[in-house]
């Protein structure tokens, strides 16, 4: 730690040097969020011929790291220099080198995101713990982000790593006192956990996931139990602007169910960078400071 911390002496190399990881993260993210769905629904598959004692699956084997990255229409194998972040797209034209067949913008856009985010946190944290932890946690909530628009899920196996990760960096006091984080940990989860019980015995349905429940909790973890109640309002403020530009813009059906993870991932970033600033914003034109 001592040495990442002296070598990082120089803030522009620093900013520069992790807005570099980061697209190269995003290039990895892209992975993550496609494959770890589709781990899960193999995982699904065999746990259930198990259950009802049927024989297992012909299920194609796919992890993080195999089988290598491969054009979705033709099979064609992504050389190494058709994998270079933002960089590879732009040069291909956005279509792939052997069948010509578009990529999704997506792509290059989450990895644009992942880099600029990545060298807004070495900007803002320097060459500190912190900027360690504020790391994974930005690149986790891509994921789970991500994820959860596309499938309405958020896996436990980001989750609650990142649940315990939060209390692990608070044993030391990196952003708050453990007491507040392991507070946040339980007042997070059971908080939703209210919600969706009450909800789903006034209206009988179930109005959110228990994914939901567990990224609050680790959020808690993260900033502890005081940042709760600024991240739940700012995650209904995000997610009204997002419905209502939805609707407006691209005419979004209004009655089509919306994963409620993105807002609290975005929420929960904006709470922990700016959530100091934005308390003492609130409590100055309330006139309570």
């Amino acid at each position: 730690m001592n040495d990442f911390i002296a070598a990082g002496g120089n803030t522009g190399f620093l900013i520069f040097s992790i807005t570099l990881l980061g697209l190269v993260v995003g290039s990895f993210l892209n992975v993550v969020i496609h494959r770890v769905p589709l781990m899960m629904q193999n995982s699904w598959k065999r746990d259930c011929c198990e259950l009802l004692q049927q024989p297992a699956p012909d299920i194609k084997k796919i992890s993080l790291v195999y089988p290598n990255s491969r054009c979705p229409s033709c099979e064609a194998p992504i050389r190494a220099w058709q994998n270079i972040p933002v960089i590879s797209y732009l040069f291909l034209g956005g279509k792939c080198a052997n069948c010509k067949t578009s990529i999704s913008k997506r792509y290059p856009i989450i990895e644009l995101v992942t880099g600029i985010l990545s060298g807004f946190l070495a900007y803002t944290f320097g060459p500190t713990e912190q900027l360690l932890y504020t790391l994974i946690l930005t690149w986790a909530l891509i994921s789970l982000t991500m994820i959860d628009i596309d499938h309405q899920l958020l896996p436990d196996n980001i989750t609650l790593p990142l649940l315990w990760l939060g209390i692990i960096a608070n044993i030391s006091g990196t952003f708050t006192d453990l007491e507040s984080s392991i507070l946040g940990a339980i007042f997070g989860y059971l908080s939703l956990w209210f919600v969706y019980w009450l909800f789903k015995l006034v209206t009988g349905k179930e109005g959110m996931g228990f994914g939901d429940f567990k990224l609050l909790a680790a959020l808690g973890a993260w900033m502890g139990w005081q940042a709760l109640p600024q991240i739940i309002i700012l995650s209904s403020v995000v997610g009204a602007v997002i419905g209502i530009a939805g609707i407006l813009i691209q005419g979004r059906d209004k009655n089509v169910a919306i994963p409620f993870g993105p807002y609290l991932a975005i929420a929960g970033w904006i709470a922990l960078i700016w959530g100091e600033q934005i308390t003492a914003a609130y409590l100055q034109y309330a006139g309570l400071a």
